[in-house]
């Protein structure tokens, strides 16, 4: 088992390359920001509103092409707040859909665990007739929070890593 780490923050103490993509771009009001905590987390957090017909708040982070095999899993540690979340990625950054799983909070420290082909594409919140992830490259990670009421959010990550 081959192991790669695309994050950790406590290794590499940088919000570097993370940006946060709400929903402001379409009108709505709603308001992300990622940081640095003390501790040495990724901090993901703010308030969804649905406000002008928004509804989500996301945080992004571009890579390098990494490759992938069909055996590919990623392994997220992070520590929720309750809510319900979307892990994604895309294997190109110009692809306008991107591949999800949604994955549940639970107050405390988890490490997550998916496999790339149960990622499925979707585009603006509806499902692709499309095949699951079955890509050989990703180029963005990101993170969404869109549960279709309003709430304050707070998602803090740890490490990334993509298992073969």
């Amino acid at each position: 088992m081959q192991a790669q780490t695309l994050v950790d923050f406590k290794a590499n103490p940088t919000t570097d390359g993370w940006h946060v993509v709400d929903d402001v771009v379409m009108g709505g009001r709603s308001s992300g920001k990622f940081e640095l905590t003390e501790g040495g987390f990724g901090k993901f957090y703010g308030e969804v509103s649905l406000e002008n017909n928004g509804g989500f708040s996301s945080v992004r982070y571009d890579i390098e092409p990494l490759k992938v095999t069909p055996q590919s899993k990623i392994h997220i540690c992070l520590k929720g707040d309750g809510n319900t979340y979307q892990f994604r990625v895309k294997a190109k950054k110009s692809d306008y859909y991107s591949y999800i799983i949604p994955f549940e909070t639970t107050g405390d420290w988890q490490t997550l665990e998916f496999p790339l082909t149960d990622l499925y594409p979707t585009f603006r919140g509806r499902k692709l007739d499309l095949p699951h992830f079955d890509q050989e490259i990703i180029e963005e990670l990101r993170f969404l929070i869109g549960n279709k009421k309003p709430q304050a959010f707070e998602l803090l990550l740890a490490s990334i890593t993509v298992v073969d």
